[in-house]
């Protein structure tokens, strides 16, 4: 987790000047990426926690970019909840999906 972190971190800092939206949009697809091959049940508090860092490094790099007032959290709440997903399983135990 901590790799993908600093990846994403990295990149959030290079695309810090591009919109927002084009920015949510990435996010929210490497965000589901890393929750299709992490959510199987018992982990849905560590994709909670990897989302919640996520988001922590967006604010950041939004609060960077030069010459614009600050990011109020009202105003970031929505888009959290705009462009990124929650965490869920996806992957159930093997004796439920394959129950006959």
């Amino acid at each position: 987790m901590h790799a993908r972190l600093k990846a994403i971190r990295e990149a959030l800092m290079r695309r810090m000047h591009e919109p927002i939206p084009v920015v949510g949009r990435w996010l929210r697809r490497a965000v589901q990426g890393y929750f299709n091959y992490h959510a199987v049940p018992g982990n849905v508090d560590r994709l909670d926690a990897f989302r919640k860092d996520v988001s922590r490094a967006w604010l950041h790099a939004l609060r960077r970019r030069g010459q614009r007032g600050r990011m109020p959290w009202a105003r970031f709440g929505r888009l959290v909840e705009r462009y990124l997903p929650r965490a869920r399983v996806l992957h159930p135990y093997p004796h439920q999906r394959f129950a006959s």
